[in-house]
């Protein structure tokens, strides 16, 4: 699709992937490449955040010092979504969006990234993709005719509906209290007797809740399947319990694109985590992770933008060795 060769592509348009692209350019790094699925940045953000929502630097206690240039600050979605938006209009950044990319071979020297639009050749690639594109689904079927009642973030919710929120993690509560406040009669379902992947602040928010009876959390409770009762989807439970709800919102966390991951060389663990050093550099040479994939539990916009600055300093601490290492032979060539 172009002759031009990269100095780094960065695959996807999040967080992570803005740091990486804001830290290059600041550096001149050199050719810098943007590539994003969908046709704008920060996807996650714009579909599975509600409006006005509160988005904080150090994330839910997730304590995090800016080590690069990009000057994140508390704010909501839209403020963040602006902040992006003038951060990438600013810099010299190349952008390829509603763009799939399918797989990353090493050629010689480079790295060539194959896209649905055509071959690219780069440098170094940075993989900054999120789990959310790729939300979990339960393994029961979801009938066709309630599927529009059946959704995986808040996009299609209102207010005066009864909702069931299922999952236990960070998102599930976030979910749950949210809808609560919009006037919503909702129930929260997890299948395990306790909580274990809150932090403080939701657990806290949850329990407050529950006992002013503002939600109600089902614990120790997993869902059989689903069915189409008057246009209600009809929840059953595996307690010989069944009950009707306006809507179901699942909050089952992401799936690390495994096969994504290994189509572009990279190796992961027995958790199919991607295997990467403290620099972000994973098994497949010059090619890098950050973001969501690269944490062992996302969320925090301020730890991904670090890892752009990690990054970018590593690519350029590589590239003063190998230019170190030029020096030495044309001396030793002179003499």
């Amino acid at each position: 699709m172009t002759d031009k060769i990269y100095d780094i592509v960065i695959i996807g348009g999040g967080p992570g992937g803005i740091g990486c692209a804001i830290e290059a350019s600041s550096h001149k790094l050199g050719e810098i490449l943007l590539i994003e699925k969908t046709d704008n940045h920060s996807n996650t953000i714009r579909k599975f955040y509600k409006d006005n929502k509160r988005v904080d630097k150090d994330y839910k206690g997730q304590v995090s010092v800016l080590q690069g240039n990009v000057d994140f600050f508390d704010g909501t979605k839209e403020t963040t979504l602006d902040y992006f938006d003038n951060l990438l209009d600013s810099d010299k950044i190349d952008s390829l969006f509603n763009t799939e990319v399918e797989k990353m071979i090493r050629v010689g020297d480079f790295l060539e990234v194959h896209t649905s639009n055509g071959i690219i050749k780069t440098r170094n690639a940075a993989i900054t993709i999120g789990k959310m594109g790729k939300p979990n689904k339960p393994s029961y079927k979801i009938p066709p005719s309630i599927r529009s009642q059946v959704n995986f973030n808040l996009d299609k919710c209102s207010s005066n509906e009864k909702v069931l929120v299922v999952g236990g993690g960070n998102s599930a509560a976030e979910y749950a209290y949210d809808l609560a406040d919009q006037n919503n009669n909702v129930t929260m379902v997890y299948r395990k007797e306790t909580f274990s992947r809150l932090n403080e602040t939701n657990e806290e928010i949850l329990t407050k809740y529950d006992g002013q009876e503002k939600l109600r959390l089902r614990m120790n409770t997993d869902i059989e399947s689903l069915e189409n009762e008057a246009g209600k989807v009809k929840v059953n439970f595996n307690d010989g319990f069944s009950v009707l709800y306006d809507r179901v919102i699942y909050a089952i966390g992401g799936t690390t694109p495994v096969d994504f991951l290994k189509a572009c060389g990279v190796d992961v663990d027995e958790s199919d985590k991607p295997i990467f050093d403290k620099h972000h550099e994973t098994t497949a040479k010059c090619v890098y992770v950050a973001g969501d994939i690269a944490m062992k539990s996302g969320g925090s916009i301020a730890i991904a933008l670090n890892h752009g600055y990690h990054i970018v300093n590593n690519i350029i601490r590589k590239r003063g060795q190998i230019f170190s290492h030029t020096e030495i032979v044309a001396s030793i060539e002179d003499n």
